[in-house]
């Protein structure tokens, strides 16, 4: 397996039709979602959600998920993209930011529960599975790309990178941390724990599922807070801190702080009601 990874280098072309190239991101993308919406249907279907509703919020998830996901990297490396805006569409090369798919994710499917009439905090916690499912196949792309690693390192699963690749400063080094497959692995654990979570009960009740949703944004947030210290492509500054990382830190204090709100007025609430209502 390490002699595997130290000795691999991946081509970004998967199949070439003539003037068509298929990239491997654009496998892993397509990979992501098709997983993703299975996994979501699963969990749609156990809890007796109308399938076709599914069918129908992951069309908007999707198209508006890339979308944000790619104006949100475009405005953070507008400098770079202002001189060169034919890039802004060519998304096969990369450069889609999930904090801008979650941004435009959380404001679609408000409003579509909010069209639906149904709960925006059950389906939440239904794609969340799912969406760490997908992060996780897409996340393999960034491989073929051979692009978000980390630095240089001497460990045996260490990945080699075309000189090209390689930012300044770094061209004497061969092999560096694949932070993009320590993310995968990452997120699949997570995603793991929050199926078993979701499926624990047959029943999805509205504090079920907005700790579904904490658990998720807050540990889909951390994993890239910690990975983003070993981190060498090229991003923003904040405080000194990379913006992906910032962005990480903010949003689980967010989270956290509206997570431990929700659950002492839900407390409170629950202690105020009468005894035969709780039976």
């Amino acid at each position: 397996m390490f002699s595997f990874l130290h000795n691999f280098e991946p081509q970004p072309i998967f199949l070439s039709l003539g003037l068509l190239n298929i990239r491997w991101y654009a496998v892993f993308i397509v990979l992501g979602v098709i997983t993703g919406l299975y996994l979501t249907l699963y969990l749609a279907k156990r809890f007796q959600k109308d399938l076709e509703s599914v069918w129908d919020l992951v069309f908007y998830l999707v198209l508006w998920g890339f979308i944000g996901a790619r104006l949100y990297e475009v405005f953070l490396f507008w400098p770079y993209y202002q001189n060169n805006l034919l890039q802004v569409f060519q998304i096969w090369r990369g450069g889609l930011a999930i904090h801008g798919a979650l941004i435009i994710g959380v404001i679609v499917l408000w409003w579509w529960t909010k069209r639906k009439r149904t709960s925006f905090w059950h389906w939440a916690a239904i794609l969340s599975p799912g969406l760490a499912l997908g992060q996780a196949i897409g996340r393999c792309g960034n491989w073929f790309n051979q692009e978000l690693f980390g630095q240089p390192t001497n460990l045996p699963w260490g990945i080699p990178i075309a000189i090209e690749k390689r930012p300044l400063a770094y061209e004497s080094f061969s092999f560096f941390h694949p932070t993009f497959l320590y993310e995968s692995l990452g997120l699949l654990i997570l995603a793991t724990a929050l199926f078993f979570l979701i499926t624990k009960t047959k029943i999805l009740s509205e504090k079920k599922s907005v700790s579904i949703l904490a658990f998720y944004l807050i540990g889909a947030s951390l994993l890239r807070f910690f990975l983003e210290f070993i981190k060498i492509d090229s991003a923003p500054l904040i405080f000194s801190w990379r913006w992906p990382q910032f962005f990480s830190f903010i949003l689980v204090i967010i989270v956290l702080a509206g997570y431990l709100i929700y659950l002492y007025h839900h407390e409170k609430h629950s202690s105020l009601r009468p005894s035969w209502e709780s039976k």
